[in-house]
């Protein structure tokens, strides 16, 4: 008779630590900087770059290699990514992979806001952790109301996100 294996329970994932509680990680060893990735035309020449995909690529890059590993928060601003449509949403993404692997907070500056399943579907692209766009935290915008942003803060809760 040969002996059969006892079953193991595999703990469950522990669940994601609060937004507020990392960001006051970061803060208290970074310091209370959260900085801007606004990448609009007229920076992007100012820094001797041209207006277009490769200026933005570098930008962000250039950003993201900089500060990443020093400030609490980097927080860029996607309408600036997407006026270059799917291949500024490609550098979004990896702008925001570089620098949540660097160690800085996210914060999507997307000002999103709407209601029922739209609003559902913003939620899920910034703060569902499957997402190539998950960030530590979104901005919103409650013009439809607060009931309006329903969505968001509940899928801020499940990921332990936050919603500005």
């Amino acid at each position: 008779m040969t002996p059969t294996a006892t079953p193991t329970a595999t703990p469950a994932a522990a669940p994601e630590e609060p937004f507020g509680a990392r960001l006051r990680r970061a803060m208290d060893t970074r310091g209370p900087l959260c900085v801007g990735i606004d990448p609009h035309g007229s920076l992007l020449t100012d820094w001797g770059l041209t207006d277009d995909i490769a200026g933005l690529e570098r930008f962000a890059r250039t950003t993201v290699e900089a500060l990443a590993d020093r400030v609490a928060v980097l927080k860029p601003q996607s309408a600036f990514f997407e006026r270059f449509g799917s291949r500024g949403t490609a550098v979004l993404e990896k702008t925001v992979e570089e620098a949540r692997a660097a160690g800085a907070l996210v914060l999507m500056d997307a000002k999103r806001g709407d209601i029922g399943s739209t609003m559902g579907a913003y939620a899920a692209t910034y703060l569902d952790k499957d997402s190539p766009l998950f960030s530590d935290a979104v901005t919103v915008s409650p013009y439809l109301g607060f009931g309006s942003l329903r969505p968001a803060l509940d899928a801020a809760a499940l990921s332990g996100s936050g919603v500005f």
